[in-house]
C-alpha cells in the first residue's frame, strides 16, 4: 500500500512539473512600474527662449513638471522623464543620468531624458548659449538634480503594475508649417538668397500654393495600472509643435501641461496615492505646428491661452476615448540600446560671410535681405570657436512589443512616419529633443527647399545627418527586436 501510494506521488510529481515546464516562461514574472512629478518651474527673472531674444520671466501662469516614470520587468530597469522645458543640453542631461545611476543603479543607455519644446521657460543653456558642450548654468544644475529625484522617487514607488497600448489620432490640430509660395518677398532668407518655401507664412496669403511636407495626426501612448487597476501612469506622443498664445514674460507648460490635468481628470485619477501622473511627450513635429495657413472666412479669434486648451482637451479627449478599449498584460520584457553619433557641423560659405559682413554695417534697424540676418551672423560667428562635430545620442528604448526611440533635434515629421513604418515592432514612436539639443534635423529633400527650418544657425549638423540617424535607429530597433 505504502509503495502503491508512493508510485502515485511520484505521477503525481512528474506530471505536475511537465505541466509547469510547458507553461511560457514569463507565467510567474510580475512588471513593477512607478512614477512622479518633480517641480522644476523657474524663479522669476529668469530668461524665456521661445523667440529670437529672451525676455525675463515675469510671471508664472502654471508651474513646470518633469513627469518620471520607471519600469521593472525584474531584471531590467528603464526610466523616462519628460520636462517642460524648449529644450535640454547634453550636459545637462549627462550630469541628471550620472546621477540617476548612482542612485538606482539604472543604467545611462536605459534612462531617457525629454524636453516637451514650450517656448514659455527658461533656458538651462550655459553662458555661451550655442549648441556644442557649454558649461552647465545653475538653472542647468537644478533640472539635473530635479530629474534625479523625480526618478529616484519613481523607483520609491515601484509596486506590482500591468501595461497596455493604445492608439488613435487628432488629425484637426496638425499642419504642417513649410508652404511652397510664388511671392519672392515672402522666401527670402538672411544670407541674401531666396528659398523655395517658407515657415509660417502670412495666413491666406495669395502667393501660398501648396504646404511642403505631411502630417501625423497619430496619438500613440502607453497605459500603467497598478495590479488592482489603479491608474499610475500614462505616456502619449503627439507630433505638434507648441500651440503658444501666452503673456509676454509668463512661464507656461502650453498645451503638454494642460493635457497632463485633463487626462488625470477624465480617467478618474485625481487625489490618487501615489498620485498619477500623465504626461505628454513631443513627438516629430518639427516642421508641424497648429496654424491653418488657409482658414476658412470669419475664422474664431482666440484670447490668451485659450488656443493651447482647445488642443489640450482634443487630445486628452481621443487618448480617454481610447484608454476604455486597452488591453493589459501583467509582465513585458525591456531592454534598450543607446550610442552616440558623430555629426559635422556645417560651415558658412564665402557669400555668406561676405553678405553678412556688408549686413553688419548697416545701422540698426536697416538690413539687405530680411530682419533676422544680423541674429544669423552672430550666430555664425560662434562657429569660428565651435568643434567640427558634434555626438548626438541616440536611443531606442524596448517595452515588451513596443519601442521609443530618442533623438537629440527638432526632427522633421517625415523621419519620425518612416521610423514608424519600418520599425519591426507593433507599436512604436519617437519622442523628440531626447537627450541633447541640437536645433533642426530635417530631411536632406526639405534641405534642398530651404526655409527657416535648414538656415545654419538654425540647423547646425551635416545635411545628410537624417538619414544617419534613420539607419542608426532602426538597427537598434531590429537589434532590440531579435533579443527579446
Amino acid at each position: 500500500m505504502q509503495f502503491r501510494n508512493l508510485v502515485l506521488l511520484i505521477l503525481v510529481s512528474l506530471f505536475s512539473f511537465n505541466l509547469s515546464a510547458n507553461q511560457p516562461a514569463n507565467q510567474d514574472k510580475q512588471l513593477q512600474a512607478g512614477a512622479a512629478m518633480a517641480n522644476i518651474t523657474p524663479p522669476l527673472g529668469s530668461p524665456i527662449i521661445g523667440g529670437f531674444r529672451p525676455i525675463p520671466a515675469t510671471h508664472i501662469h502654471d508651474e513646470l513638471f518633469a513627469r518620471c516614470i520607471v519600469l521593472d520587468d525584474g531584471s531590467t530597469k528603464v526610466a523616462i522623464v519628460i520636462a517642460d522645458v524648449l529644450g535640454i543640453p547634453r550636459e545637462v542631461v549627462d550630469l541628471a543620468k550620472k546621477q540617476i545611476t548612482q542612485h538606482t543603479e539604472i543604467p545611462a543607455s536605459h534612462i531617457l531624458i525629454a524636453a516637451t519644446h514650450t517656448h514659455s521657460a527658461a533656458t538651462p543653456r550655459g553662458p555661451k548659449a550655442v549648441f556644442w558642450p557649454d558649461e552647465i548654468s545653475s538653472y542647468g544644475q537644478f533640472l539635473a538634480q530635479r530629474f534625479s529625484d523625480g526618478v529616484r522617487r519613481a523607483v520609491n514607488n515601484l509596486e506590482p503594475a500591468r501595461i497596455g497600448w493604445g492608439v488613435t489620432e487628432e488629425p484637426s490640430e496638425v499642419f504642417n508649417r513649410r508652404w511652397f509660395s510664388n511671392d519672392a518677398n515672402l522666401l527670402a532668407n538672411p544670407f541674401g538668397g531666396i528659398d523655395r518655401v517658407r515657415m509660417n507664412p502670412p495666413r491666406n496669403h495669395p502667393s501660398l500654393e501648396r504646404p511642403a511636407g505631411v502630417t501625423d495626426p497619430e496619438i500613440r501612448f502607453i497605459s500603467i495600472q497598478s495590479s488592482e487597476g489603479r491608474p499610475i501612469a500614462l505616456l502619449a506622443n503627439y507630433s505638434l509643435h507648441y500651440v503658444g498664445g501666452v503673456n509676454a514674460g509668463d512661464v507656461s507648460a502650453d498645451y503638454f501641461g494642460y493635457f497632463s490635468r485633463y487626462i488625470e481628470k477624465k480617467i478618474g485619477a485625481q487625489g490618487l496615492e501615489p498620485a498619477f501622473v500623465g504626461t505628454l511627450s513631443n513627438g516629430t513635429s518639427g516642421d508641424i505646428n497648429n496654424i491653418n495657413f488657409q482658414p476658412k472666412p470669419g475664422g474664431k479669434r482666440y484670447a490668451r491661452y485659450e488656443k493651447m486648451k482647445e488642443v489640450a482637451e482634443h487630445v486628452a479627449a481621443k487618448v480617454h476615448e481610447a484608454y476604455s478599449k486597452v488591453e493589459y498584460v501583467d509582465w513585458i520584457a525591456l531592454d534598450a540600446r543607446q550610442k552616440d553619433i558623430e555629426l559635422k557641423l556645417r560651415q558658412p560659405t564665402a557669400e555668406m560671410l561676405a553678405h553678412f559682413e556688408k549686413a553688419l554695417k548697416l545701422p540698426e534697424g536697416k538690413f539687405i535681405s530680411i530682419s533676422t540676418e544680423k541674429i544669423y551672423a552672430q550666430r555664425i560667428a560662434k562657429l569660428k570657436d565651435a568643434p567640427e562635430s558634434i555626438h548626438a545620442s541616440l536611443q531606442a528604448i524596448r517595452i515588451g512589443d513596443s519601442c521609443i526611440s530618442a533623438i537629440p533635434f527638432e526632427t522633421f515629421v517625415e523621419i519620425g512616419l518612416q521610423l514608424k513604418q519600418e520599425s519591426p515592432f507593433k507599436n512604436s514612436f519617437t519622442i523628440e529633443l531626447a537627450n541633447g539639443w541640437y536645433g533642426y534635423l530635417p530631411t536632406p529633400e526639405q534641405h534642398r527647399l530651404g526655409g527657416y527650418e535648414t538656415w545654419l544657425g538654425t540647423n547646425w549638423v551635416e545635411i545628410g545627418a537624417s538619414d544617419r540617424v534613420i539607419a542608426e535607429l532602426l538597427d537598434m530597433y531590429n537589434q532590440l527586436y531579435k533579443n527579446p
